[in-house]
Formats: C-alpha cells, structure tokens, sequence
C-alpha cells in the first residue's frame, strides 16, 4: 500500500501544472509572471518575467524564448536546453503561469467602454468580449456616435496572423453560431461606426442618420420625417464621392441604395 501511495505522489509531483481554465491551448506571451520548476533540482526553481520579445532568463542556459508557445511546448523547450548544456539528465521541468496579461483583448472603437479586458477562459467568444466592453454604441438620432453592424477581429492563430470580419446582424437575426468565433489572447477587437447619410431641405428633420441595410432614398426620407409642406420628390440630388474621392451628384429615384456618407437634398416645389 505505501509503495502504491509513493508512486501516485510520485506521478502527481512529474505532471505539469497548467493554467486553469486556459489549459494547454494557452500561449505565453510579453508580461506573463510564470513559476517555473525544475524536479529534483531546486536551482533552477523561481519566477520569471516573459519579456515583450518572449524571453525568460534561465539559469546557465541564458535566453530561452517561450512567447507564443504552449506551457507544454515552454516546458519542453526548457528542459532542451537543460539537457542540451547537460546541466541536468533527462529534466522534468513545470510551469505554472501565475499572471497571464498576455491573455488580455483590446476593444476598440464605438463601444461603450473601449479598453484592454482580461479573458476570465479560454471559451470567450466575440460578443462576450463586446459585452465586457459595454456593448456597442448606439445613440439615435445623432449616428456620429453610433457603432456599426461590422466588428473585425485581429490577432495570432497558430503563430499566423489572423483578421476576421463578422457581421454581428448575421450572428443576431440569422442564427449565424459559427461567426461568433473564439477570441484569444492578444486579440483586437475593433467596431467602426455606423455607416451614415445627411439629409437636408425640405425634410422636416435634417440632419445625419445611420444608414440601415439595403436603405433607399425613399426610407432615407421616411426617416427624416417625410418632406415639408413645401418639398418636392422631383429633383432628389445624391452628392456622393467616387472612388478619387471627387464629389459627383446623382439624380435619384425613390429605390435607388444610398452609400456610406452620401448627402440628401430634397428640393423646393415650385407649385
């Protein structure tokens, strides 16, 4: 019984502590404060600073690079060195990250509350991370401070940059689960604002307003409140830049899509 009771001590003692909730998949990364071990050999024990290039200093071995690895992979590369340097046989080495900054997002853009977030597990997916920010920015009527419907995503997977852009209306109204993809560590999440047109004339509400999904000129003009008393439907101007950035103006029908940025006019009747 108590040779049993010594190999499962035994066994316990040899098997790496990882990071909780992020297990293995957690990469290390500039910031991290790992605890590191070394079985049987004391030394070498103690905690260390990942410096913003991946690199620890180890004992003998100098310079180990662990930034973007696994703790397994870390462990591993290591216990190389050690057996390398022959500074000990065959290592049993253990890491145990105790300050993970690494593992913290940036939300940026129109949200309420943009800023750097720890990520509490490795299962937060995108509108998580939107809410920790506070969620998205909107403000009606004033769009200039609302956010819009694209959210796009930047970071590292596998070692490979990684950019991704989700529309949240997919995710919402069409039950799209597979775009509220997994955020990571080190990820940026940035929401840009929402596309935007100006109305003015004989509307009874100019001003600036979000531009809705496949909008036209005639829902662009029920959303400014309809036309005065004195407004016209004939003679609608589009003032809209082409791709030179030139300002052009179009002579619109009531169906015609309206663009990031185009300035309504309705005119005056003349009757």
């Amino acid at each position: 019984m108590n040779r049993i009771l010594f190999l499962i001590v035994l066994l316990v003692t040899l098997t790496p502590v990882h990071a909780n909730e992020q297990g293995e998949d957690y990469r290390l990364g500039g910031g991290d404060l790992i605890r590191v071990s070394v079985f049987q050999n004391s030394d070498f024990d103690g905690d260390r600073r990942v410096s913003e290039n991946g690199e620890i200093t180890f004992p003998l071995v100098g310079a180990v690079s662990v930034g973007d690895l696994t703790v397994r992979q870390a462990e591993m590369a290591i216990a190389k060195r050690l057996s390398d340097g022959k500074f000990v046989v065959s290592p049993q080495v253990s890491i145990l990250p105790l300050e993970m900054r690494s593992s913290q997002i940036a939300v940026l853009g129109f949200v309420t509350k943009p800023g750097r977030y720890a990520l509490d597990s490795r299962n937060t997916r995108l509108t998580d991370a939107l809410s920790l920010a506070g969620g998205i920015i909107q403000s009606a009527p004033a769009v200039s401070l609302n956010g819009g419907d694209i959210v796009v995503i930047k970071g590292k997977r596998e070692g490979k940059p990684f950019q991704k852009s989700v529309d949240l209306r997919e995710i919402f109204l069409q039950g799209n689960d597979s775009l509220d993809v997994y955020v990571r560590g080190g990820d940026t999440i940035y929401v840009d604002k929402a596309p935007q047109y100006y109305v003015y004339g004989e509307v009874q509400r100019p001003g600036v307003y979000k531009i809705e999904a496949n909008m036209t000129v005639r829902q662009a003009l029920a959303q400014a409140g309809g036309l005065t008393p004195r407004g016209s439907q004939q003679g609608i101007q589009i003032y809209r830049k082409d791709n030179t950035g030139k300002e052009v103006v179009i002579a619109p029908d009531l169906d015609q899509p309206l663009l990031d940025n185009d300035t309504l006019f309705f005119k005056q009747s003349f009757f």
